[in-house]
């Protein structure tokens, strides 16, 4: 399977707080799943889908991801841009994209997802629809049981059910070289970039296939469901 766009930037800076201790002394893309860090993952999903060209924004503990790099070849031409962990997404992709990246179209996304989604058919969604950012969607996982009620009665329960009315970003995008012009100096992306595309009618919603599934590792737990459910989100 080949995409037709080559180069992905991955924000990768994260301090991961909620994971400690187990990223007292890395980011959380190290963190192992499955026996590797979970950036190894992310690396082989990219290259399956034949990109060439990954820029990686480190900021804490950074020199533990370039010591990974070097010792750790994948056959994939990797760039390391430096950002500070206060200057949030707006500054890590900002700084990335600005040192590294001259392709118009690209991939863009945070370092702590693992998913099986079809890149091949998100970036030719993108590249039809032409937006400056397109955002990769799925159905909402509520963390809490719904309660179906009549009256006082609860007639139903419904434990963390899947709110298929409901769709969240995923922190995969594909975005054009012109984000560059809406991306702030600092400040998260997704509070300052975003809402000005949609104003604009800038952004667009690519939805998750039925068979495609995606998990945020932010925490102890997160990792947990992860190790858990592997195998029906990547092969080894």
């Amino acid at each position: 399977m080949k995409a037709n766009v080559k180069t992905a930037v991955m924000l990768v800076g994260g301090a991961g707080l909620r994971l400690r201790p187990l990223t007292d002394d890395m980011p959380k893309c190290m963190i192992l799943l499955q026996g590797k860090p979970l950036l190894y993952w992310t690396l082989s999903w990219l290259k399956q889908y034949g990109f060439k060209h990954v820029v990686l924004g480190v900021a804490y503990r950074e020199e533990v991801v370039r010591k990974y790099v070097k010792e750790n070849p994948m056959v994939l031409d990797v760039d390391l841009s430096s950002h500070t962990v206060e200057g949030e997404t707006g500054e890590g992709f900002r700084l990335a994209i600005k040192r590294y990246v001259t392709d118009e179209d690209f991939l863009a996304m945070n370092g702590d997802e693992l998913t099986n989604l079809n890149l091949e058919k998100f970036a030719e969604f993108h590249l039809k629809q032409k937006p400056i950012a397109t955002i990769a969607v799925s159905p909402m996982k509520s963390p809490f049981g719904i309660l179906e009620i009549n009256g006082d009665d609860i007639v139903g329960f419904n434990e963390k059910p899947v709110l298929e009315d409901k769709l969240v970003s995923t922190g995969i995008y594909m975005f054009n070289h012109r984000i560059l012009d809406y991306l702030p100096m600092r400040e998260s992306m997704e509070k300052t970039t975003f809402p000005i595309l949609a104003k604009n009618k800038l952004l667009k919603a690519y939805r998750f296939g039925k068979s495609e599934r995606w998990l945020t590792i932010n925490s102890i737990k997160d990792l947990s469901i992860a190790e858990r459910e592997f195998g029906n989100i990547r092969r080894r």
